[in-house]
């Protein structure tokens, strides 16, 4: 083998070793998406707000400090506003965003469900609200691929992370 050819194998395994580092979080997290399980339903759906009182309390787990601080959080809160202004197009009333909402909890999970998954806050929002359809079944509507169940809990934890911190 002389050295130009060697000098072009190594240069093109190491191109190839880059490549692969470069693409490998996304491949990966595609993968986890498509493979991963789907999660118990209760704890996945966002009930419709028709049915929010019956729905909410068995999808909740118990505890007594955060679950607190949360409920204390108003829809129209405005560090709750502060925080899902920038998961929001430029120059959204955030008033009329809130507009519906049963609790900070419902908007926030509606809004950071928007923001993951590049469906527009107002269609989830009309879905959720209007035509009472649950979370998973709106975003489900719109990106039949997506597991959206899995965006749904990903957008429950954000929401309540924000609320627990608005809440401190």
């Amino acid at each position: 083998m002389t050295f130009g050819k060697a000098s072009s194998l190594t240069l093109g395994i190491a191109a190839a070793f880059a490549v692969g580092v470069w693409a490998g979080p996304s491949i990966t997290s595609r993968m986890s998406t498509s493979i991963a399980p789907e999660p118990a339903a209760p704890v996945v759906e966002t009930a419709p707000v028709a049915s929010a009182g019956a729905a909410k309390p068995a999808a909740r787990p118990a505890s007594a400090g955060p679950a607190a601080d949360v409920a204390a959080v108003e829809v129209s809160a405005p560090a709750l506003h502060r925080q899902l202004k920038q998961l929001m197009f430029k120059g959204t009333d955030m008033n009329k965003a809130a507009d519906g909402f049963r609790d900070a909890e419902q908007f926030a999970t509606v809004a950071y469900a928007s923001h993951n998954t590049g469906v527009p806050f107002v269609v989830l929002k009309n879905r959720v609200l209007n035509e009472g359809k649950t979370l998973t079944s709106a975003i489900r509507e719109s990106l039949p691929t997506t597991n959206a169940a899995m965006e749904v809990e990903r957008a429950r934890v954000q929401a309540h992370s924000t609320l627990v911190s608005i809440g401190s």
